[in-house]
């Protein structure tokens, strides 16, 4: 009845009038779809990463995600650059004393058992550097983006990491890069904390490499370095990352990442700090960043437009720490022109059991006609699944400290709803660009392994990272990039 008295009073309005009404009307809720409306609230403590006072740290990993041991003078390899910006001064909440830290120094909080194991101790010190650097706010406090670099070497024979979960004694070498003993190291790590200059303009930046009692500009080393910039009161940070890997080091990670501000993070089974004061969840949120490609990092550089990561048991429960039964869960966009898909119609165990389009179709990978083969890399199940359904291919079991599942997807037009790269050379060398990608969308409709019957697991993210993995180079390779704008937007 309400809309036949709304049309009867329309007929006698100019057209012009019923125009402009009628585009009022449709325009409402196009402005509130956008990352800038009023439907998003930011889950970070540093929105779009435009706060002067800037808070960022760096981890650094070996292949099973530990330290193992640290680099003599290095102290343990977690280091941060917090401060505050008052009267044209940087007012620095971490010390050069601080991030020198390392096993059998004490610092407040660290527990008796961590003071002399290396794992134990980088674990603590995150969690005192995050105190230092510790912002308040709404709905709880944050710490800092996070700097992720990894050492892809593994010698097989030192036993060190688990598989899935679980020790097991060394094994022959051959499945992973490694020269030799000592091959896991910790990287050396410079540090240039942030300074003002005349102009207004805020810099920093950490830098290194992984060959010990080399220096970072032999052009034959590894060589890994994140520069950051922003100028006072106006704009955001711009964070510049170079990677290089080098003969002795051909696998190797560096990303920044947006982590969990407490309980675990992507691929951490210790109790994390970062910058996500609330959690995402699928399906409601998005992901705004700027990311400009300067150098690729070579046909193996697995960049990663977008890279999320959890953590859930197989059926379906949170995780608690239990690492033969916890499950890291990862799905990455990876925007590398050079990339293939590994998952095909003729070799399906590459390929997840089904793809579901954004309308909730569910097409099965024997689907030869339907399924978007080329729109995936590669696919891996958890290696602890007891339920997989045959030919599946499982993820490799040493790299993380639990078992894990890898959803590798690639630029198609299948991923056009989600405001994901459509075909390739999309964000790549180039073709710098900002991005408002759908994550939650997406994320909610991937699939992602459980046991029969198990009620669906929460999709609640506790990583969210841009940045490349060189994958096994066969020569040295660079990677550069700039990213900026980074932004992780709820729906209420």
């Amino acid at each position: 009845m309400q809309m036949q008295v709304q049309a009867a009073t329309m007929v006698n309005l100019s057209p012009l009038f019923i125009f402009l009404l009628l585009t009022t009307i449709w325009l409402v809720p196009v402005i509130c779809d956008g990352v800038d409306s009023c439907q998003y609230s930011s889950a970070v403590g540093d929105p779009g990463m435009r706060r002067d006072g800037l808070r960022v740290a760096l981890e650094a990993w070996n292949f099973c995600n530990e330290v193992g041991e640290e680099v003599p003078g290095m102290g343990s390899p977690r280091a941060a650059d917090c401060f505050d910006l008052s009267e044209s001064s940087l007012s620095h909440k971490v010390t050069e004393l601080d991030n020198k830290l390392g096993v059998g120094k004490a610092f407040p909080g660290l527990s008796p058992k961590a003071k002399n194991d290396p794992d134990l101790y980088a674990a603590e010190k995150e969690l005192y550097l995050g105190s230092l650097c510790e912002v308040d706010d709404t709905p709880r406090p944050w710490q800092f983006w996070m700097i992720m670099l990894k050492n892809g070497n593994y010698d097989t024979k030192s036993g060190l990491c688990p598989e899935n979960g679980k020790k097991v004694p060394p094994f022959k070498p051959g499945r992973f890069p490694c020269f030799g003993k000592g091959c896991m190291n910790q990287p050396i790590l410079f540090h240039q904390p942030t300074s003002l200059f005349d102009d207004d303009i805020m810099k920093g930046g950490f830098n290194g490499t992984y060959e010990l009692g080399s220096t970072t500009d032999s052009s034959s080393s590894s060589f890994f370095e994140v520069l950051w910039e922003k100028k006072v009161g106006t704009g955001g940070w711009v964070f510049k990352h170079t990677l290089r890997t080098s003969k002795s080091y051909p696998w190797l990670m560096l990303y920044l990442r947006a982590d969990a501000t407490k309980g675990f993070s992507g691929g951490y089974h210790y109790d994390t700090r970062g910058m996500l004061k609330t959690l995402p969840e699928s399906p409601k949120f998005k992901v705004k960043l700027t990311l400009d490609v300067k150098r690729g990092g070579g046909p193996k550089s697995q960049f990663y437009l977008i890279d999320i990561g959890s953590c859930w048991k197989n059926n379906g429960a949170p995780c608690d720490g239990d690492v033969l039964t916890d499950v890291t869960r990862y799905s990455e966009m990876i925007i590398n022109p050079d990339t293939p898909a590994w998952c095909s119609p003729t070799n399906i165990g590459n390929c997840p059991p089904f793809h579901i389009t954004p309308n909730n179709t569910k097409i099965y990978r024997n689907n030869t006609s339907h399924f978007p083969y080329s729109a995936y890399h590669y696919y891996c199940a958890p290696g602890n699944a007891e339920h997989l359904e045959k030919p599946y291919s499982t993820c490799d079991p040493y790299s993380n400290p639990q078992a894990q599942e890898l959803l590798q997807l690639l630029p198609h037009p299948i991923w056009a709803d989600y405001g994901y790269p459509t075909k390739q050379g999309h964000g790549w060398v180039g073709d710098g660009r900002t991005w408002e990608l759908d994550v939650g969308g997406l994320s909610s409709r991937l699939y992602f392994y459980q046991d029969p019957s198990s009620p669906p697991a929460r999709r609640i993210w506790t990583s969210l990272d841009v940045g490349t993995e060189i994958f096994v180079s066969d020569k040295d390779e660079v990677a550069e990039w700039t990213l900026s704008d980074f932004d992780v937007l709820l729906a209420s």
